[in-house]
């Protein structure tokens, strides 16, 4: 997700996004109603097979294609249903399209891995479009609710969506210049921490009743269970798919056999010294401290999938 990583201010404040403290927020401003009510849902996403292979950069290609797609209907409908509601006063103040709006570059994504006649190899699976007709259905009839969606998707797309665009380009071997994610390029955005500051300064500006906040909050919760069935539908069709899992971290050498076959000298043989890298590798990561220290690392990660992988 390009700059739109806050990434001076330290890597597990980008996890969260909600985490950021502002005194002048009231307990009873929808931004923290939010932050508050959907701490469980938001645990529970996090701890999704397909997030968490996800974040061990275990994703098969077809899988993240299949991934990509579902967001492609998901923003679709999400953002036909924002313009639809674009003067309405219970949504209009949330209308950034030039900053936010994702369906043109989920349309270069899916290009990318689907050829030029995407439209005709694409399909709608069944969680997804649970997913869609309840933004569709909030758009329509109940669009103090549209907040709600908005608030899910984009805000973690600009958190901890920009991990994950990380872990998926090294994992899948992605091209430098960002083609097949694009979603989490946000060009127009210059800074992903004032930006969100902005969001929910105007979130909490809205002239909602205490009954509205919490619909909304309940309709939050809702976003995420309906993420977490496309997860978990995405997890089930990775089990029956033949390719082998990318490994998104660095080759390993057991230190076995031939040295010659470890594959950091698969090109390189002749060309240093005796000893694999990738063996010492292995060796220090049998160390119990750097096991200790790798451990948190992956417990802050976790934090990144909070919101996105869709």
């Amino acid at each position: 997700m390009p700059s739109a990583m806050e990434g001076s201010e330290g890597e597990g404040e980008i996890m969260r996004y909600e985490e950021t403290e502002d005194d002048s927020v009231s307990p009873t401003d929808l931004s923290e109603l939010l932050k508050e009510g959907t701490k469980e849902s938001h645990d529970r996403a996090e701890n999704t097979q397909f997030v968490k292979d996800f974040l061990k950069g275990r994703i098969k290609k077809e899988l993240f294609k299949l991934a990509t797609v579902a967001l492609y209907f998901t923003y679709s409908a999400l953002e036909e249903e924002m313009d639809r509601n674009k003067d309405n006063p219970v949504f209009a103040p949330l209308y950034f399209p030039l900053e936010l709006h994702r369906r043109e570059a989920l349309i270069k994504d899916v290009k990318y891995f689907y050829g030029e006649d995407w439209e005709e190899k694409i399909q709608c699976s069944e969680a997804t479009q649970h997913y869609v007709d309840r933004i569709h259905h909030v758009g329509q009839h109940e669009p103090e609710l549209l907040v709600a969606h908005a608030y899910t998707r984009y805000m973690g797309d600009l958190s901890g969506g920009q991990v994950l665009k990380k872990v998926a380009q090294r994992a899948l071997k992605l091209p430098s210049t960002e083609e097949g994610i694009q979603f989490y390029v946000f060009d127009n955005i210059s800074n992903a921490q004032q930006f969100k500051q902005l969001y929910r300064a105007r979130m909490n500006a809205l002239d909602l009743d205490k009954n509205t906040k919490e619909r909304i909050v309940e309709e939050a919760n809702q976003a995420f269970r309906f993420n977490m069935q496309v997860f978990d539908e995405l997890d089930k069709t990775g089990k029956s798919l033949t390719e082998e899992a990318q490994d998104g971290g660095f080759p390993v050498h057991d230190g076995k056999g031939d040295l010659r076959k470890c594959p950091y000298y698969a090109d390189k043989l002749g060309k240093a010294g005796p000893s694999c890298p990738c063996h010492a590798a292995v060796a220090l990561a049998k160390q119990p401290l750097v096991q200790l220290i790798l451990a948190a690392c992956v417990a802050v990660a976790a934090g990144a999938a909070a919101w996105y992988v869709m």
